[in-house]
């Protein structure tokens, strides 16, 4: 990994754990369609992906039923599900770590970037990013790889020197995508079979051991 100075960050499930948020709200959105659901880690499919991509594939909704569903989650997520999230532990240090080591960080993310920076100012990690870059409330610019060209492009990076961190399969092909370098984590929300068949460059257990190996670049 000789030559890397950017890496960029996925949110959900990389930086923060925000299980709880994304799930009341994803319930809320089909409780009005007449949907419940009583074990609510069944939503956890839902934490990574676009949200319309993940209604239609989890829930058979058509474009224009999941493009309501998605506004139907943000009634209860713009105001209340979005702080219902956590810093996971130790991700301040490895940020902090990394940028006094020289990196440039910036947070590539499928969430909405109106959001992302919300959430970014809310936990003080803004401080650590030199951009923060997601979707559009219009739901587009929500593919993973979108979101990478579209940051890379703001940065004016070279993708060669580029590495993107991520808990999902998606953060894994939209690195590939792009043609940058990708690092898989295991304390998020994606498996390590996932992150293996996506084409992970490298795995993560921990935040700690991913300090360790973005510092032995």
């Amino acid at each position: 990994m000789a030559g890397i100075k950017y890496i960029f960050f996925d949110l959900d499930g990389t930086l923060t754990n925000p299980a709880e948020g994304i799930t009341n709200s994803v319930a809320h959105a089909l409780k009005y369609y007449g949907i419940s659901v009583s074990d609510r880690t069944q939503l956890y499919k839902f934490i990574g992906p676009p949200l319309a991509q993940s209604f239609s594939e989890f829930y058979g909704f058509s474009p224009e039923k999941a493009k309501e569903a998605v506004e139907k989650y943000r009634e209860y997520f713009a105001d209340t599900g979005i702080f219902e999230n956590k810093v996971y532990d130790y991700i301040p240090e490895v940020l902090e770590s990394l940028k006094k080591a020289g990196f440039s960080l910036a947070m590539a993310t499928s969430k909405p970037e109106v959001f992302a920076k919300r959430i970014a100012d809310k936990f003080d990690l803004t401080q650590y990013f030199d951009f923060i870059g997601g979707s559009l409330l219009d739901n587009s610019r929500t593919d993973k790889g979108e979101v990478i060209e579209y940051v890379l492009s703001s940065l004016k990076a070279d993708r060669e020197k580029i590495i993107m961190v991520g808990d999902r399969f998606h953060d894994i092909l939209g690195a590939k995508r792009c043609g940058v370098l990708s690092v898989g984590v295991l304390y998020g929300f994606g498996s390590l079979a996932e992150l293996k068949e996506a084409g992970a460059d490298y795995i993560a257990e921990t935040p700690k051991k991913l300090e360790e190996l973005l510092m032995a670049i």
